[in-house]
């Protein structure tokens, strides 16, 4: 229904009266309403009281249109306005708010009532009508609720304080804890005495140390615990004097050496025990320093033995801090042509080393703490001097004020260094010769290579050439030409690539390769020669990529299949197996054939060297060395084992990556 349209209706069959007439009657209902009924804003503002509202709250009409909720309603704070209007009118008419709150009266009177308010919207003005009840009876409820809630909080408090006491305790517990097991797993022995000289706290390790029995009462006034503890003294007099008469009470700390009579020696340290500005008691604590004292007595002895030994030994001897010499033993002043006084005295020591360089030894493991350096030093009369030195960081072997101090002990060999410089050119001179070798035996094989074209072309032309009435007679001369002109074209490739390996001028040049189908291919090109011998390659890998360099490869393994194909019998198998083992590719041919005898083989390798077993088996005795090169060049091996009459088995072992 339009409000616009809302009417008092007194009966179905009079007429409705007119809009004057009804606000005279709704404003004097309103006003005759006991309980307190107004009108607020959206900003809570008066905009209309009854006779009831000014009766409750003591003030006149005039009053109350000119205040807010805000200036009566002590809680009004606490029921967020803002927020409870956007709640009405986001509900409407559909719903009213009800809610309890205290009003404060003119005369500063304290009452609680009910309030029910209802969101209106009239002409285009938004207001909420409010309906008010005292409930006066019901504020000792709310205080009594008001105590509860307080006695609840303050419950809750004291849990609260409860649980953190008892989390403190456990934390305390786990502190106390935590340090009485750091007593007791230290290896210094703690003790902490009262003013009475009663022992409070002791940890096990000050047990352990002195072997206190358990009958032994730990007092200062028990006479059978001090007779206990000078029992086991060399001086007990020094103890009872600074340890034993010691008052708790005293202020000042103390550090004393205690030795026993079984060899021990014992540290000690006392110092007062404060709570707050005053004196508790005293704290000792006692270590074992038997182990340190034998140290430095020993290190005592080894640097009065290397005084000893450096002053008698003709090795020359330096000690040096920084750029300073700290010792010298007679033999770097014969060197030197100083004197240990011009050397020790501020002497710069880049003024007598002119170079060092660090050399790498052979078995580094073996070189202990040393390094090998070759250094030149340049003499007082400005002669170059060359010493081999052993070369070491000292740190606490000597006791030079706790200063890192250098080592170095060299033997004179400049004779030995002339010798290498002679010796340097001499194999310079060696280089050239074997390059000029190396190219002359280039040139010669080169000259040979024409003559022995010509030898070939004509011989081929000469079979084409031979009728069948001579074929017989000729024919078997032609393939002896034929085999001795290969023969010796191989025999110029050998020689060709041994010169270039003599001379150091092959190559390593290693890139992927895939191993199994390479050893493949090189088994097929082989047997396409119908007088080759069968090969069995036997592969435990279907694939397998490594850094080689193949054209170094290629001659090793066709030298092996070659020879094993030459001294095997002629109805007989090669065996050539691929493996790989670790980081190594193995290569393996094993042949069925004459053998080699252990004699010969010590010398197999060995340029232009062949079996005394060959008989007139063609070869040069470049093969094998030839082999042996290209397998260094690769960083690898190569093996043989044999028996003669039985075969031979060749191993190379080539390093897998690159």
């Amino acid at each position: 229904m339009n409000p616009d349209d809302y009417t008092l209706i007194q009966s179905n069959s009079q007429r409705p009266l007119q809009p004057e007439l009804e606000l005279e009657f709704g404003h004097f209902l309103i006003n005759q309403c006991v309980d307190a009924a107004f009108c607020l804003g959206a900003n809570a503002q008066f905009l209309y009281v009854n006779d009831a509202t000014c009766r409750m709250l003591e003030y006149s009409r005039e009053e109350l249109l000119a205040m807010t909720l805000h200036d009566v309603d002590i809680d009004f704070a606490l029921h967020n306005w803002s927020e409870q209007w956007r709640s009405l009118v986001k509900t409407a008419l559909q719903k009213p708010l009800t809610f309890k709150s205290r009003y404060r009266t003119k005369a500063g009177r304290l009452f609680l009532v009910e309030i029910s308010v209802t969101y209106v919207q009239y002409r285009g003005k938004e207001f909420g009508c409010a309906f008010v009840r005292e409930k006066s009876d019901e504020i000792v409820e709310l205080s009594v609720q008001k105590w509860i809630d307080e006695l609840r909080e303050a419950k809750n408090h004291l849990q609260q304080e409860v649980t953190q006491l008892k989390k403190k305790e456990a934390e305390l517990g786990t502190s106390l804890s935590l340090l009485c097991s750091t007593l007791e797993s230290t290896a210094i022995g703690i003790v902490a005495v009262n003013f009475d000289g009663d022992i409070l706290s002791l940890n096990q390790k000050f047990l352990e140390m002195w072997q206190i029995p358990e009958s032994l009462v730990l007092s200062k006034k028990c006479p059978r615990c001090k007779a206990f503890f000078e029992s086991q003294l060399k001086d007990p007099e020094t103890f009872a004097r600074l340890i034993w008469e010691v008052s708790s009470q005293s202020d000042f700390e103390s550090y004393e050496i205690l030795e026993l009579k079984d060899g021990r020696v014992f540290a000690h340290y006392s110092k007062p025990h404060w709570l707050g500005d005053q004196i508790i008691g005293r704290v000792w604590s006692i270590w074992d320093i038997t182990d340190s004292k034998r140290t430095e007595e020993a290190l005592r002895l080894n640097e009065s033995r290397f005084r000893t030994l450096a002053e008698t030994t003709d090795a020359s001897t330096f000690l040096i801090r920084g750029t300073r010499l700290c010792y010298v033993n007679p033999a770097v002043e014969q060197l030197t042509g100083y004197t240990k006084a011009e050397l020790l005295n501020g002497f710069d020591i880049r003024r007598l080393i002119k170079s060092k360089k660090r050399r790498q030894v052979r078995k580094q493991s073996e070189a202990g703490n040393f390094e090998y350096h070759e250094m030149c030093i340049l003499t007082k009369n400005g002669i170059e001097r060359w010493l081999a030195c052993a070369v070491a960081q000292l740190e606490g072997v000597l006791d030079f004020g706790g200063h890192q101090i250098e080592l170095i002990t060299g033997i004179d060999i400049t004779d030995y260094k002339y010798a290498e410089s002679d010796l340097n050119q001499a194999l310079e001179q060696a280089k050239q010769l074997s390059e000029l070798r190396a190219s002359f035996l280039s040139m010669v094989c080169h000259q040979f290579r024409t003559p022995l074209n010509i030898v070939s072309f004509s011989n081929s032309l000469i079979k084409e050439q031979v009728d069948k009435r001579t074929e017989k007679k000729i024919q078997p001369l032609l393939d002896h030409v034929e085999i001795a002109t290969k023969q010796i074209s191989q025999m110029l490739d050998d020689i060709l690539l041994f010169s270039k390996a003599e001379a150091a001028k092959l190559n390593f040049e290693p890139q992927p390769l895939e191993i199994v189908q390479f050893c493949h291919n090189l088994v097929a090109q082989m047997q396409m020669n119908i007088s080759q011998k069968p090969i069995n390659f036997v592969s435990q890998l279907n694939s397998l990529t490594a850094w080689i360099d193949q054209k170094l490869l290629e001659p090793i393994l066709e030298n092996l299949l070659e020879n094993a194909t030459k001294y095997s019998p002629s109805n007989s198998t090669v065996d050539f197996y691929l493996s790989c083992q670790d980081e190594d590719i193995i290569f393996q041919v094993k042949d069925r054939g004459i053998g080699i005898p252990v004699v010969d083989q010590q010398r197999l390798f060995e340029p232009f060297y062949r079996g005394s077993n060959v008989d007139n088996i063609p070869g040069t005795g470049l093969g094998l060395s030839i082999l042996k090169t290209l397998v260094d060049l690769h960083g690898g091996q190569v093996t043989v084992e044999s028996e003669v009459g039985v075969g031979s088995t060749f191993t190379v072992m080539l390093p897998l990556v690159e």
